[in-house]
């Protein structure tokens, strides 16, 4: 990698925590870094940013109230129809969170916030900027600014204390303009047009906002090494020279001809078997309808998985028990009575074929890990997320677990089914987890109101890997080489979560 500039460029955005950020990525580019002697690979068709044309069309209608013309966009990707439907949305509701205001008026260019370091600076950085992303508003008098925040929805905790701070920094002492007398920062949310304000002061109070929430966690931001690899990996300019992301080259069977690169896991293959559109909509991340994403059998069975997460971690190790808590269901969990009963019964299942009983310690436990390999020959970033990892001896099993509500056997193979097992059967048979091979395995806790069944996978039997290698490449095959991803619709569209931001649902119903 190389340097290209003395000017250290800090978005307020890279102070948010989460999955779709990597500490060391997020530093690199602060501080200037491109990667060299990468191959150039080709940008996806579609837009996939999903506040983009919500952003695009609200510059639109600003230049157009202020020039009087009609609005044109500036857009270089074909937007999918269920973003377009997304953003309209979006845009009726920010007209009646936000009626038009005599008082604030929309800024252009967004306000920059400069500091030119009085001596010799320890990252050899001529100048710090911090910059925002969203709507700049100000009074005509300059007195007031506003920053209002885009998102999806308004979830139940606060963004980021150094978030906020850094925003509020840009925008008491962002040029151009003169600083103002008080700065306000709110969230709104495209999917109700909730809005939730995050700061309302002076202008000194954003200054000592960002003093004690700002100043260090800046030093943590540029000076971090820690690269997580993930669902960031697919768009980022240093994946391909990146120390922490492994390669499995050939890992799904598809070679790449000049593809975008993407990330895949299984649940996405799952989406898009069901109808491509609905993967596309699930990846930009538009709200699924609660109703069915969150209904009674789903909880239970993400509940159930929260708990066994957290007694496999527990410190110290102890394998599980039938003595179940009556309270059992983890916070952020509403389960109705008969759903809790249900729980406790599987979980008991469970402790009848508990890993736990078969390790030493913690070191030989890995708790939901996340699994990163980069398919070098798809140009595609693989995420997994096993239930559990753990070591028999020198050899590392790898272990999912599933629950169902019925005795019911299917007869319908067990990779076929949980298609997870053959990405997990395919890593161990490379070896990819380490360890030895001599009693690698894969293995699928099944637990049922009758019992439980632990069924095993052989990862070295040629049937098992051909049959692995044959369910990953009918998923991903066709997704790999679709730029459009359009619907399917038919049956499943009532029991789609995305169906709202889909016309091809209309479509449907006025054929029944």
């Amino acid at each position: 990698m190389r340097r290209t500039s003395r000017t250290i460029t800090v978005s307020a955005a890279m102070f948010k925590k989460g999955e779709l950020r990597c500490p060391a990525a997020d530093a690199l580019t602060a501080r200037g870094y491109l990667a060299t002697h990468t191959v150039p690979r080709r940008g996806e068709r579609l837009e996939h940013f999903t506040l983009g044309p919500f952003m695009e069309a609200c510059d639109a209608r600003r230049s157009a109230s202020s020039s009087g013309e009609p609005p044109r966009g500036r857009r270089t990707h074909r937007v999918h129809d269920a973003l377009r439907v997304w953003t309209e949305h979006g845009l009726e509701n920010y007209a009646v969170a936000f009626p038009e205001d005599q008082e604030l008026r929309e800024v252009d260019p967004r306000w920059t916030y400069r500091h030119r370091p009085s001596g010799p600076d320890t990252r050899a950085a001529d100048e710090y900027r911090f910059t925002v992303w969203g709507r700049c508003l100000a009074s005509v008098d300059g007195s007031l600014r506003e920053l209002r925040l885009p998102v999806h929805r308004i979830g139940p905790g606060l963004p980021p204390a150094e978030f906020v701070a850094a925003a509020a920094l840009v925008l008491a002492e962002g040029a151009p303009g003169p600083p103002p007398e008080r700065v306000r920062i709110v969230e709104f949310a495209l999917f109700d047009g909730r809005t939730r304000q995050l700061f309302d002061g002076s202008r000194a109070e954003a200054l000592a906002l960002y003093r004690a929430s700002g100043r260090a966690a800046l030093t943590t931001l540029l000076d971090s090494q820690e690269y997580r690899p993930g669902p960031s990996c697919g768009g980022c300019v240093f994946a391909q020279v990146c120390p922490a992301l492994r390669s499995a080259p050939g890992l799904l069977g598809v070679t790449s001809t000049n593809r975008p690169r993407r990330t895949w896991s299984v649940t996405n293959g799952r989406n898009y078997r069901d109808c491509p559109a609905r993967d596309h909509m699930r990846r930009l991340r538009l709200p699924a309808a609660d109703a069915i994403e969150r209904d009674a059998p789903a909880e239970r069975g993400r509940a159930l998985h929260a708990y066994l997460a957290d007694r496999h971690a527990q410190s110290p190790l102890r394998p599980c028990t039938a003595d179940v808590p009556d309270h059992w269901v983890p916070t952020g969990f509403d389960l109705p009575e008969h759903e809790r009963a249900l729980g406790v019964t599987l979980l008991r299942r469970h402790a009848e074929v508990c890993p736990l009983s078969r390790v030493a310690d913690g070191t030989d436990v890995r708790t939901e890990p996340r699994v990163v390999r980069h398919d070098t020959a798809a140009d595609v970033v693989v995420v997994a997320a096993p239930d559990l990892l753990y070591r028999d001896g020198e050899s590392w099993v790898w272990r999912e677990t599933k629950t169902s509500a019925s005795d019911h056997v299917s007869t319908r193979p067990l990779l076929d089914r949980y298609p997870q097992l053959a990405l997990a059967v395919l890593l161990v048979a490379r070896g990819d987890l380490g360890g030895t091979r001599a009693r690698a395995r894969v293995e699928l806790e099944l637990l049922r109101p009758g019992g439980a069944d632990l069924e095993v996978i052989d990862p070295f039997v040629p049937a098992n890997l051909n049959a692995s290698e044959k369910v990953l490449r009918a998923m991903v095959a066709d997704w790999h080489d679709d730029d459009a991803f359009a619907p399917a619709p038919g049956r499943s569209c009532a029991r789609c979560e995305m169906s709202r931001w889909c016309s091809a649902k209309a479509a449907v119903e006025e054929a029944a």
